[in-house]
């Protein structure tokens, strides 16, 4: 292999080379744009210096993306280590005393961001009014070893040996409809009369799809009626809650004052929620605030709906302690004269 000629008198800049390893990492300019928040004229125009100073082609590009060249692969481990030293020094600076005040990002699926997370940062912030929470809901998991986000709660479990996680508890799903729905279709009694019914479904990462939830069912139909599918769950829940159809809800949107029903003898199925970040992040006092925060915020024992085992919605106001929880729906009902 041709040696790489490095010049010493321009060395390469960490933003040049972040942006390389995450072109390696996406595969394309247009996805590698997307991820960093750039232009793809920028991410090539930054690419190419990072070649020029190293002073060899780093990638070639293909049909289906690019591809690292025998230079390019020469130098991934040297720029991994750069990429870690980088975020080293960041978690360095922010464990300083100072660091007390400032924002931390938490990534969460969309559904438990909206409905969860949010009505509850009220209570957060005034505990600590200095801090800026970045709540950044979406499907799709962030990084946080690469520090996409502080802290992500997700629904699929983490695979990276060198992440911390916490399993915060157990999300219990089963079908819901709206009480109008109810009133005007019905409610299936068994598997079977789906058929007759509207179904609303949710197409996106990190939820279940209708083959998972029939796995666990007999007598589940072939083929059923899909009459709306949703990518996002605010949108899904308000399709169901307005009688668009049956849908997949967790159990704690009764709890909640969502005005919805469940729909009983058509099967359970369970998801843990997990809470993951860097191993370092713990050592930034407000990063460990936000995670204290929000291990109290899916405690099992104040919140049963989040217990490993299942209890139907119809017991679960019986088994709230403390305080009862407020209806996290009522600022979106329609104001009166």
């Amino acid at each position: 292999m041709e040696r790489v000629q490095v010049d010493h008198g321009a060395m390469p800049d960490w933003q040049s080379v972040r942006v390389f390893l995450t072109l390696h990492r996406c595969g394309s300019f247009r996805s590698a744009a997307v991820k960093l928040g750039l232009s793809i004229n920028s991410v090539r125009r930054q690419v190419s210096d990072l070649e020029t100073r190293i002073g060899a082609p780093l990638i070639t590009r293909h049909v289906d993306g690019v591809r690292l060249t025998a230079e390019g692969r020469s130098i991934l481990d040297a720029a991994i280590r750069m990429e870690t030293a980088a975020f080293g020094l960041m978690l360095a600076g922010e464990s300083a005393p100072f660091a007390e005040t400032g924002e931390v990002r938490i990534a969460v699926t969309e559904g438990l961001g909206a409905f969860w997370l949010a009505p509850r940062l009220v209570e957060f912030q005034r505990g600590n009014p200095r801090l800026t929470v970045d709540l950044r809901c979406a499907m799709e998991s962030a990084d946080v070893l690469r520090l996409e986000a502080d802290v992500a709660i997700q629904l699929t479990r983490p695979t990276s040996p060198d992440l911390r996680m916490v399993k915060l508890g157990r999300m219990h799903i089963m079908p819901y409809a709206a009480r109008s729905y109810e009133q005007t279709y019905g409610l299936p009694v068994t598997p079977v009369d789906l058929v007759q019914h509207r179904i609303v479904v949710q197409a996106a990462s990190q939820t279940i799809g209708l083959e998972s939830y029939a796995k666990n069912l007999t007598d589940f139909p072939a083929e059923i009626p899909v009459s709306l599918k949703v990518n996002v769950s605010s949108a899904y829940y308000w399709a169901i809650a307005k009688g668009a159809g049956i849908g997949l809800l967790p159990t704690y949107a009764t709890a909640i004052g969502a005005q919805v029903v469940p729909v009983d003898n058509l099967g359970v199925y369970g998801l843990d929620i997990w809470l993951t970040y860097h191993p370092d992040a713990e050592r930034i006092g407000r990063v460990r605030r936000v995670i204290d925060w929000l291990r109290a915020s899916f405690d099992p024992a104040r919140y049963p709906w989040f217990r490993d085992e299942f209890i139907h919605p119809c017991d679960l106001p019986s088994r709230i302690r403390g305080e009862a929880l407020p209806d996290l729906f009522a600022g979106f009902t329609a104001m009166s004269d």
